[in-house]
């Protein structure tokens, strides 16, 4: 089995400037490190237990490709806190028929973003001997 220290996603966006000022100021993303000069610079984010990097450039958006399903405490205050920071919501947050609150954005390029909230009684929350 490979021991895997570290993991991140990485996205090459259409315009990486709108994409830092999406994920840094509207999603509230930290900043992990950055690297590079000018506008093509790469920016790696803290993405709970792993990391989001936004570097280089693409001409186009993605295809069906990648999507980010990112796990929060409360999506109700989530989906206020991003309103009121400018961020469209796609879908408000509805409770799913397997159980977790689901809520939808979108990045600048139009990757999808599941913002999750896993229920105090859902199954997901049970850990065994604990």
């Amino acid at each position: 089995m490979v021991h895997v220290l570290s993991s991140r996603i990485l996205l090459r966006p259409t315009d990486p400037d709108r994409s830092r000022a999406f994920y840094g100021e509207q999603l509230g993303l930290a900043v992990h490190r950055e690297f590079g000069t000018g506008p093509e610079r790469g920016t790696v984010y803290f993405l709970g237990g792993g990391f989001l990097e936004v570097s280089g450039r693409a001409e186009a958006p993605p295809g069906p490709g990648p999507r980010l399903w990112l796990q929060v405490a409360d999506a109700a205050a989530a989906e206020a806190e991003l309103r009121g920071r400018g961020v469209e919501i796609v879908r408000p947050p509805v409770k799913e028929p397997w159980g977790l609150v689901e809520m939808w954005i979108e990045d600048p390029d139009g990757t999808p973003i599941v913002l999750v909230e896993i229920p105090a009684d859902h199954p997901l929350r049970y850990r065994p001997g604990i």
